[in-house]
């Protein structure tokens, strides 16, 4: 049986975490980042959840969790 091939933009964007969460970046974190305030600028700081719908269709292109 082959290897399958990680999607390497999958790879940088999303993480898996030790429980099996995967998780992803905010949008915008460096977009025009001087004018946003120092509390805005401070949400971009955390990873959250990926939404349920698009689960799947993620870990397809990290099939061996990276």
């Amino acid at each position: 049986m082959p290897k399958i091939k990680t999607h390497k933009g999958a790879q940088r964007r999303f993480h898996i975490t030790g429980s099996g969460k995967l998780m992803r970046v905010k949008i915008g974190k460096s977009h025009f980042r001087r004018r946003k305030t120092r509390q805005a600028k401070g949400l971009y700081d955390e990873t959250i959840p990926v939404s349920k719908s698009d689960r799947t269709r993620i870990k397809r292109l990290l099939p061996y969790g990276v």
